[in-house]
């Protein structure tokens, strides 16, 4: 393990540290504009600005980091992550801070690309499952970390605020200081979503629906738990729980998804979700809600990897890398629309109107799936893929599992040439 640590211990710390301050930010700015009086519904638009940047990151990285290498462009990004946490604190307005979100939003995937792209190139092809597998850990232990820090200060102060600055500062150090040489990054593969929609349309579903649901997890969480008698510091409990509940429950549910039919566990895994966010409102003891969202987080977190897994199911290898692009572009609209949906719900229902709205969303979810199973059968190109558990990330980070899965489908003699699967795919169709 330290053989392969070595080499991207600089790497690594610098999304460890990237990853704490994007983490605490995204939670206390919910928190400060709550106790600002800001209305839920416009919280709700000012944190859909973040995906809202974080999708047009996905087309502008590319080309930025061409243009000015790597390490000029994550100091570039990285210098205006720390200083919009900074004007958050000069300007309390919500129509700035929605800009700020954007520019937010923008710079950070930006960033994450860098250090994607580098740690896609510094791992070895036989060590990419791993690299990736070290990666997840260490952006979702951040995650959690970042939510405990809410103890340290309240959000009408100014301490959170600078902590986010100097950890996304700190963040630049290792990166600016490595003597390795800067990796050539891959053109953004051609968007291929019209497609995607033709022959795997419950990937894509499930991508779109559980961006929906999580993007007001992120967003609103926060209103919800103070408004159920949480403390900051308990506010950062509940989101902990999430969290780790996603991080804990992501491998074997996947794991048991590789080795079953992949669309039924995704089924049931979205109905429970589902389930769970609707036993919320009911439940008055702080324990037990604790403990459903620690449930709910791994049940959820669980849906973009398993429909990232089910279309890696249906492509072609060389299909891959730009369907899985294609995948987080369309989770990252369903997450910009999520928090002013579920904030317009709040203002129409109060604050249980959250884990109502997640309910439906997912139940939605769940009843599509159980539409297609019954009604359309899902063409498989060879051997299944592995699921890997994953946050939806910049593109470069789905090439560190690319080569692997790019194997696995070549290996199999079973597996469908290009013109003869569009053959079955367009007779079924039909049918």
């Amino acid at each position: 393990m330290w053989s392969l640590l070595r080499p991207l211990r600089a790497l690594l710390g610098s999304v460890a540290l990237l990853l704490l301050g994007n983490g605490l930010i995204n939670t206390l700015l919910t928190l400060r504009g709550a106790s600002e009086g800001f209305p839920t519904a416009l919280i709700g638009l000012i944190m859909s600005g973040y995906f809202v940047g974080f999708v047009c990151g996905t087309w502008v990285s590319g080309r930025l980091i061409r243009r000015m290498g790597h390490i000029r462009t994550f100091a570039f990004c990285a210098s205006l992550c720390a200083s919009t946490a900074l004007l958050h604190l000069i300007f309390i307005d919500p129509w700035v801070w929605l800009a700020l979100r954007v520019l937010y939003g923008l710079s950070f995937i930006t960033v994450m690309t860098v250090i994607e792209s580098w740690l896609n190139a510094q791992a070895a092809s036989h060590e990419r499952g791993r690299v990736f597998a070290l990666y997840m850990v260490i952006n979702l232990g951040a995650l959690t970390l970042a939510q405990q820090m809410l103890r340290l200060d309240t959000p009408e102060g100014h301490l959170l605020f600078l902590m986010t600055a100097i950890f996304i500062c700190w963040a630049l150090l290792p990166i600016t200081m490595t003597k390795r040489s800067q990796p050539v990054i891959t053109a953004r593969p051609k968007s291929r979503l019209k497609a995607l929609l033709g022959f795997a349309p419950l990937a894509v579903a499930a991508a779109a629906l559980s961006g929906l649901a999580m993007g007001a997890f992120w967003a609103l969480t926060p209103v919800y738990a103070r408004a159920q008698g949480f403390d900051v510091g308990g506010v950062g409990l509940v989101m902990s729980a999430a969290i780790l509940g996603g991080a804990l429950l992501q491998i074997p549910i996947g794991r048991f998804s590789d080795r079953h039919d992949r669309a039924r566990v995704m089924t049931w895994v979205v109905l429970l979700a589902a389930l769970c966010a609707a036993v919320m409102p009911l439940v008055p003891d702080p324990r037990v809600l604790l403990g459903l969202f620690f449930v709910w987080g791994g049940l959820a977190f669980s849906l973009y990897p398993l429909a990232v897994a089910q279309l890696i199911d249906q492509l072609h290898p060389d299909e891959i890398v730009a369907g899985s692009a294609d995948m987080l572009v369309v989770q990252g609209a369903g997450s910009a629309l999520a928090p002013i949906l579920a904030g317009a719900v709040m203002s129409l229902f109060g604050n249980q109107g959250l884990p109502l709205y997640i309910a439906g969303v997912l139940a939605l979810l769940g009843l599509y799936a159980l539409y297609r199973r019954r009604h359309v059968s899902t063409l498989i190109s060879g051997d299944s893929a592995h699921f890997e558990p994953m946050t939806p990330t910049s593109s470069q980070a789905l090439e560190m599992m690319y080569d692997d899965v790019q194997q696995d489908l070549f290996a199999d003699p079973s597996f469908y040439a290009e013109h003869e699967r569009r053959r079955i795919v367009d007779t079924a169709a039909k049918a």
